[in-house]
């Protein structure tokens, strides 16, 4: 394992493999590290030499976080839950990326459209089809239903015809529609965790370490509906400018040589981009221009 051959102030970092991993290195560049993986390798590279990473599926890597495997790693809150690990871990921060959106991951109870089923209850005998085992299990022990739960390889969503219903994930509810599947109750709602075991967070260079990684991670997340906007304006029109501006603080506003102009600076959300610049246009600005964001800390 990565245990071996590392100076004991090296970082151990578990980073998801599957459905998060690309999700996953993309953040982390927005971040400002750059991650390489190889073809069919489990060690990727990052260009900070305090840095150790390996990629583990993301069901595993709280229980490898507990048990010492890495110092601290990123995984579903569901999967936190599921291996019993919530109060064995540090919860360093939530992080809302996922696999193929910014929206959390919910697990529902799902049965074919046209079954009679309407609550849980009327499951009563029924076997349940689902990956996330010990959550159902205890979800219907927490309603006095009996039922039977088996552990699902995938492709959960046929089994409901073939069984009686399934929990399954699902971000935005399509593949469950595309199944002709209809949701009863949703069990646990889950996003992206920054996690470490207690030994790393009470380590003071270490966990200066994990509140920096979390701080960058952080602000990529937060600028990726952002925008940064430039503009010159005419003194006399500043003030109304400024009136309609949607910054959450006071614009930046820099003197320019011609005494007549300043340079105004703001960052806002991207979706208020195409209403604002012609408004700002009528108003007087010129020379406007918009950016991308890697970071914005709060």
């Amino acid at each position: 394992m990565m245990t071996h051959r590392l100076p004991p102030e090296t970082l151990r970092l578990g980073l998801p493999s599957g459905s998060l991993q690309n999700a996953t290195v993309e953040l982390f560049g927005k971040a400002g590290y750059k991650i390489t993986i190889e073809s069919r390798s489990v060690f990727p590279r990052i260009d900070d030499p305090d840095i150790s990473a390996v990629l583990f599926r993301a069901q595993e890597i709280s229980r490898y976080v507990t048990d010492h495997i890495v110092d601290a790693g990123l995984t579903g809150y569901d999967w936190v839950v599921e291996n019993g690990n919530e109060n064995d871990v540090v919860e360093i921060c939530e992080l809302e990326y996922s696999r193929a959106s910014s929206n959390p991951v919910r697990w529902v109870l799902a049965v074919p459209e046209e079954s009679k089923v309407t609550r849980p209850e009327d499951l009563a005998g029924s076997v349940i089809a689902t990956e996330l085992v010990g959550v159902t299990k205890r979800y219907f022990e927490s309603k006095n239903v009996p039922v039977t739960v088996e552990f699902s390889w995938g492709t959960t969503e046929i089994k409901a015809r073939l069984l009686d219903a399934i929990v399954d994930c699902t971000e935005t509810g399509s593949s469950i529609r595309a199944n002709n599947l209809r949701i009863i109750d949703t069990l646990l709602t889950s996003t992206t965790r920054f996690i470490a075991n207690k030994k790393a967070w009470s380590d003071p260079k270490k966990r200066e370490k994990l509140e920096n990684i979390a701080m960058l991670l952080q602000g990529a997340i937060h600028a990726r509906a952002k925008v940064g906007l430039k503009m010159n304006v005419p003194e006399n029109r500043l003030s109304e400018i400024i009136s309609f501006l949607p910054a959450e603080k006071s614009p930046t506003i820099s003197r320019l040589s011609d005494s007549d102009w300043v340079a105004v600076e703001v960052i806002l959300e991207e979706r208020q981009e195409r209403d604002l610049i012609p408004r700002l246009k009528r108003a007087g600005a010129t020379g406007i221009f918009t950016y991308a964001l890697n970071k914005v800390i709060p």
